[in-house]
């Protein structure tokens, strides 16, 4: 599990640039199931049983990571960029970042502090008054190098802290793209569908085609989800915490979840001594809220791994957290079939 989160993570794969992911896990799930990629770019896979249910279950995780685009080049060799996702502009200026299609590196420039006036000082930071800076040094140079369109991310940097901790970008959602990618080279008890979801970032609109292509009666959403366990926040606003185990949400901003799949999820915890917390806020959203609505209606639950610092260059989770998630899943599975 560690070696794929730090292999994943450490692809670049911005909402409608997914093509490293796709390949990836192409690459270790290649003679071990059935799958095909839709129109949109989604890898749905099918992975054969030991039985074959009545009834029909998707398990679907997004590969995509927020990140820019380029949107235009300036007459000193910068580039004007717009963010892909919910990326906040704080966590932006000084990032160094990769353009996707050639590696080139950059990193995202502001005004020194220095040079600024009290007032601007005290201003938001804005996205338009930044720029990427891969060292070029006119119009014409940078354009050797890049065009409008491209995709940048952070650059990759995993790192391992203490206790169990791992640190790098786009942990949201190669966390979930790793538990499917072993659950898929292990046997399991029934036939089920994988969903790797494309665009997830930018309004879920991979897992809308996702679930119209496999129809689903079933679906379990395995995700990452804020944690706002730090020292400047108490209460409620901490939502959940790290290493306190899988997050089972019962409503986000997209979703109110199937209760009866909400209670069994705790229930399987607790039999089996996985632990397991939910949310302390009605927060965020997942690819839950396009797959739930689709076709007549799908059964969904999001099962997900608290993660600190989303949609920046430095997520954290706890391996504990993503392991409780992975046996949580798969206990799950056959006690959907008997609902």
């Amino acid at each position: 599990m560690l070696k794929y989160i730090e292999e994943l993570s450490s692809l670049y794969g911005v909402s409608g640039n997914e093509d490293a992911v796709r390949e990836y896990i192409i690459s270790v799930i290649d003679g071990k199931c059935e799958y095909n990629v839709d129109n949109l770019g989604n890898l749905i896979v099918f992975k054969k049983g030991k039985k074959t249910p009545k009834k029909k279950l998707m398990i679907a995780a997004h590969m995509d990571e927020v990140g820019f685009i380029i949107t235009y080049i300036n007459s000193d060799g910068t580039l004007c960029f717009d963010t892909v996702g919910g990326v906040n502009a704080d966590v932006v200026a000084g990032r160094q970042i990769v353009l996707c299609k050639d590696g080139i590196r950059g990193v995202i420039g502001s005004k020194a502090v220095h040079n600024m006036s009290d007032s601007e000082r005290k201003e938001k930071v804005k996205v338009s008054k930044l720029c990427i800076d891969i060292g070029a040094s006119s119009r014409e140079e940078a354009e050797k190098y890049v065009s409008t369109g491209d995709f940048a991310s952070f650059a990759a940097k995993f790192t391992m802290l203490g206790n169990g901790r791992v640190c790098s970008k786009a942990i949201d959602d190669r966390a979930g793209c790793a538990i499917m990618l072993d659950m898929i080279e292990n046997e399991i008890e029934y036939d089920t569908y994988f969903a790797f979801t494309v665009q997830e970032e930018v309004g879920l609109r991979g897992a809308t085609a996702a679930a119209f292509g496999v129809n689903p009666d079933f679906a379990i959403v395995l995700e990452t989800t804020t944690a706002s366990d730090i020292s400047a926040v108490s209460g409620a606003q901490r939502v959940c915490e790290l290493g306190k185990g899988a997050v089972v949400s019962y409503m986000d901003r997209r979703t109110i979840y199937d209760k009866a799949l909400y209670e069994l999820c705790f229930e399987t915890a607790r039999e089996n001594k996985i632990p397991c917390q939910t949310k302390t806020m009605v927060a965020g959203g997942n690819d839950s809220g396009a797959i739930h609505i689709s076709g007549n209606g799908v059964r969904t639950l999001a099962i997900s791994a608290p993660c600190r610092y989303l949609h920046s260059p430095a997520c954290v989770a706890d391996m504990s957290d993503i392991e409780a998630c992975s046996k949580l899943v798969n206990l799950l599975i056959p006690r959907i079939f008997e609902l």
